[in-house]
């Protein structure tokens, strides 16, 4: 028989973890139909089926727990010498930060360059979307998320908390008058939220922390498109200060309500001590720092 390429042993171990071949492949940065065929050439190798295809993905077989415990030991071994590589070597390789797209798009980026300028042997890969990657299943070196995670092998810690509040174009306010009170969005506005059945984060659900019962008339799974949409005069919505404060042509609503959220930092705990992801967390922290008063605004 063949040796067996490590590289095939590692998407084994994605798919196991992941649970599905297209999680593992984003996990990976490998294209879905490449995986497959490692995987495949896997089990041939081994003469044998490592999973089964279920509804949700796929199961490991009987074989494939086995190979599961064995192959597990080689990737601590391994991630033991790519640490200590790492601790000789210096700051390098690659980065990815996955974070909400608020967060990213709009308050990270000013601060990225000097970041990177700081560190020019890093490759940073912010992923700002809407949704998050699994530093659990690896997907992502460092994730900055609006909870902390009950399970999984992570190291979380709060990152910072953020004011949002109710904010409408001047235009809006002009034609339809401002409401004087949360309770009086339910009469004659017209509001601008998330859709819900596709929120991605349950903390996310701002307008019952407003009035209970509140409905949006026009959705979107963007905040960017949202902020958009408000300060076009599309309607009243929820947004960051951090967003809504520095947005042109939008004028808080009922000032005197807002709502707090928080942002978490989280890590693998295998990689929570590599350089790469300490200098990441320390320069996060130094970000909320500097920028304050724009998160939490008096």
């Amino acid at each position: 028989m063949q040796d067996i390429n490590w590289n095939d042993l590692r998407v084994f171990l994605a798919v196991a973890e992941a649970g599905q071949i297209a999680r593992a492949a984003r996990g990976l940065r490998l294209d879905p139909t490449t995986l497959g065929r490692r995987l495949r050439r896997l089990e041939l190798q081994l003469e044998t089926t490592l999973f089964e295809r279920t509804r949700e993905g796929q199961t490991l077989t009987k074989a494939g727990e086995g190979l599961l415990a064995r192959a597990e030991t080689m990737a601590r071994a391994v991630r033991s010498i790519d640490s200590a590589r790492e601790q000789r070597s210096g700051l390098g390789g690659n980065l990815r930060l996955s974070v909400s797209e608020g967060f990213g798009s709009r308050f990270l980026t000013p601060y990225l360059p000097r970041f990177a300028r700081t560190h020019p042997d890093l490759s940073i890969e912010l992923v700002a979307s809407s949704g998050f990657l699994s530093p659990s299943r690896r997907e992502a070196d460092l994730a900055v998320m609006l909870s902390r995670p009950e399970a999984g092998p992570v190291i979380s810690r709060k990152l910072a908390d953020y004011s949002l509040r109710l904010y409408a174009s001047a235009d809006y306010l002009e034609i339809h008058g401002e409401p004087r009170a949360p309770a009086d969005l339910a009469r004659g506005h017209r509001l601008v939220s998330y859709i819900p059945e596709l929120l991605y984060a349950p903390e996310l659900n701002y307008l019952d922390d407003f009035h209970s019962g509140l409905s949006a008339d026009i959705r979107s799974t963007s905040i960017n498109a949202q902020s958009r949409l408000i300060e076009e005069g599309a309607g009243i919505g929820v947004l960051p200060c951090f967003i809504g404060d520095r947005a042109p042509g939008l004028v808080p609503v009922c000032r005197e309500r807002m709502i707090q959220r928080s942002f978490w930092i989280v890590t693998h705990q295998d990689m929570h001590g590599l350089p790469r992801v300490r200098i990441a967390r320390d320069w996060l922290l130094d970000c909320v720092r500097a920028g304050r008063s724009l998160l939490m605004p008096d």
